[in-house]
């Protein structure tokens, strides 16, 4: 199980404004909630956010690209993709970016139950 980094706890601080946020170890990197929604992750210290087919346009518009993993020989995208680079000096982006990406996690929980 991975171990919580220096960067995990960098992020932690940085969206502490939105309340209610931790991180829990899962397979090779960390998954970010805000209450018990996920709505980022953290693989090999970069920071993804949730998306979905409205708010995916923002960030591939921008060329940030989706997590991906290979599998089976095949490589798989997740619906997380790369935070843009000014959150991590920008708290206003931050917190605008990280709201959406709560969104978005919420509408999908909602979708599921």
């Amino acid at each position: 199980m991975a171990r919580q980094s220096e960067f995990v706890e960098f992020v932690l601080e940085l969206l502490a404004p939105l309340g209610n946020v931790r991180a829990r170890a899962m397979f090779s990197g960390h998954g970010i909630y805000q209450g018990e929604v996920m709505f980022a992750i953290i693989v090999d210290d970069q920071l993804y956010f949730k998306v979905d087919s409205v708010s995916r346009q923002a960030y591939a518009a921008r060329g940030l690209a989706p997590f991906t993993y290979v599998a089976r020989g095949k490589t798989k995208a997740l619906q997380y993709y790369e935070a843009p680079p000014e959150v991590f000096e920008e708290p206003e982006a931050m917190r605008k970016w990280a709201q959406q990406a709560v969104g978005v996690a919420l509408k999908a929980s909602r979708k599921k139950k």
